[in-house]
């Protein structure tokens, strides 16, 4: 199955609004806010609508950051693709809270706890967080990651 998916993080006096993810694939550890984009809308929505859904906020002024490709397989078959567009956002409308999903939680920038992330996390966060877009293809067995490549990018 290929899959259309955002991630936004929302960046703000020198924290980073993490969430701690409640439920599916990933739950327990944390992650940018986002998810799968649906047929109505384009990446920019998807991302917008997701933050309103997990933490109830609106975040302001999107900036697109980059594309990931997580390849995930299965004894060698391809189980999934998933190609995530990646945001941030320097403030937000409303009062953060807490949903079914997830946890928001703030982080200084430089004390992300990347031993409860992703694996691949500390490869490209770093570089959105320094302020540089970011190309990343990693590719995972049975969600453990096997081989990586990282490139900042210039637009």
């Amino acid at each position: 199955m290929i899959f259309l998916e955002t991630l936004l993080y929302i960046i703000k006096d020198g924290k980073v609004l993490l969430i701690r993810k409640k439920r599916g694939l990933g739950s327990g550890y944390f992650n940018g806010v986002g998810g799968k984009v649906e047929s109505n809308e384009d990446i920019y929505n998807a991302a917008i609508r997701e933050c309103i859904e997990e933490i109830g906020v609106k975040p302001r002024e999107l900036k697109w950051m980059g594309l990931l490709e997580f390849w995930n397989y299965d004894n060698g078959n391809v189980e999934s693709i998933h190609f995530v567009h990646v945001f941030t956002a320097n403030d937000y409308e409303g009062e953060l809270r807490e949903s079914d999903e997830a946890e928001p939680i703030w982080f200084n920038v430089g004390e992300i706890p990347f031993n409860s992330m992703w694996e691949d996390d500390s490869l490209w966060l770093p570089i959105i967080l320094s302020g540089r877009r970011v190309y990343g293809r990693f590719i995972f067995n049975g969600w453990k990651m096997i081989n990586h490549e990282v490139h900042p990018i210039c637009i």
